[in-house]
């Protein structure tokens, strides 16, 4: 049975990965030749497909251990240790005994979380709790980075969670490590661009100027559409170019929303008829649909005002300056004060984002399904 080409999460090989080649080609230059990278872009524009596209690469898979760990949901040094434990153990586990083994052995004071299961191999245990000291167990797994038997490349996604962490000095620490380790190579990728940019840009920061900046930008509309139709005809199917446009205009060229859409298309298109923008609209609804029921969860747990400050960004667009005079008595908003605390607490939940002052749904479903709501 024929795949939809259209993936919405995870990597399945060059085929249904589309363009960024020379971004590709700058990431794995600037990591052979012992660069870290700092790579930033908005969330869903395909920043974790870029890096396990570039992992896929022979030239990494032949000569390095490959470690990707997604910290966008730690709370504190021990999480991030756990995580980044987790992800080594998970790649080494397919790498052989001997690489397995010798994690094992550097990594003492996790040793006793990992079993072994029915057919020899290691499996990971261990709960949050049972990392007591995580800068020892960090410093032990830095330890096996250090003297891993193949160089190493670290891909930790959404990096600048570490500024939230409790811990003092966690920048400092860690880079620290990074700085001593000669065998391991890091890519800090982050959607929060102001955080990252405080992390990698500011003088008074540990990073400040550690890692070469990639900002990565959405994949052109020519690129995008002649791999949409290039699927679409190898499917049998058809899409017409004002399809493809109207969906790329419609979601800004942010990659996995338009993934979504032609997944949607694709599945939904019929013979001898080619997918209109009508379709789309169709589709879009299909996806927002899908979402309703999360929607109406999150709508419940905000405060009145937090919900009409949201309900505003939604049918004012992103040029807009939410404290400003006009704003508030254009959408009966309390006071500017009132609209900054219920700023703060949407940007605490992750459901507005800021980037250069200009506050908006990065949420492009939640967009549209607050606009028909």
């Amino acid at each position: 049975m024929k795949i939809n080409p259209f993936l919405t999460y995870g990597y399945n090989g060059p085929e249904f990965f589309c363009d960024r080649i020379e971004e590709t080609k700058r990431l794995t230059s600037l990591l052979v030749n012992g660069n870290h990278v700092a790579l930033m872009s908005p969330r869903r524009m395909g920043k974790t497909g870029l890096i396990r596209h570039c992992f896929a690469q022979q030239e990494l898979q032949q000569d390095y251990y490959l470690f990707i760990v997604d910290i966008y949901a730690t709370k504190s040094l021990a999480e991030f240790t756990y995580e980044l434990g987790r992800a080594i153990l998970s790649v080494l586990k397919s790498k052989g005994r001997k690489a397995w083994e010798r994690f094992i052995q550097i990594a003492s004071s996790l040793r006793t979380g990992i079993t072994l299961d029915a057919m020899g191999q290691p499996s990971w245990n261990l709960e949050i709790g049972d990392i007591r000291s995580p800068q020892m167990s960090l410093d032990e797994i830095f330890q096996y980075l250090k003297s891993a038997d193949k160089p190493c490349l670290v891909a930790i996604d959404e990096f600048q969670a570490i500024m939230d962490y409790p811990e003092q000095k966690v920048e400092a620490l860690l880079r620290t490590y990074i700085q001593e380790c000669n065998n391991a190579w890091f890519i800090f990728s982050g959607s929060k661009r102001h955080m990252m940019g405080e992390i990698f840009s500011s003088p008074a920061r540990p990073f400040y100027q550690s890692a070469s900046t990639i900002s990565l930008k959405p994949i052109s509309i020519d690129a995008y559409s002649a791999f949409i139709v290039g699927h679409f005809e190898e499917g049998g199917k058809q899409i017409t170019s004002e399809a493809i446009r109207y969906i790329y205009e419609k979601f800004e060229g942010t990659t996995w929303y338009i993934q979504k859409i032609c997944n949607e298309l694709y599945a939904m298109a019929e013979p001898h008829h080619a997918c209109d923008t009508k379709d789309v609209d169709a589709a879009i609804s299909y996806a927002v649909e899908e979402k309703n029921d999360t929607y109406q969860d999150m709508m419940a747990r905000l405060s009145s005002r937090q919900k009409a400050l949201l309900l505003a960004l939604a049918h004012s667009g992103k040029n807009v300056q939410p404290t400003s005079g006009d704003f508030i008595k254009k959408y009966h908003l309390t006071s500017a004060s009132a609209v900054q605390r219920s700023m703060s607490a949407l940007l605490e939940k992750d459901i507005v984002t800021n980037n250069n002052g200009q506050y908006f749904i990065y949420d492009y479903f939640l967009y549209y399904w607050l606009n028909h709501n």
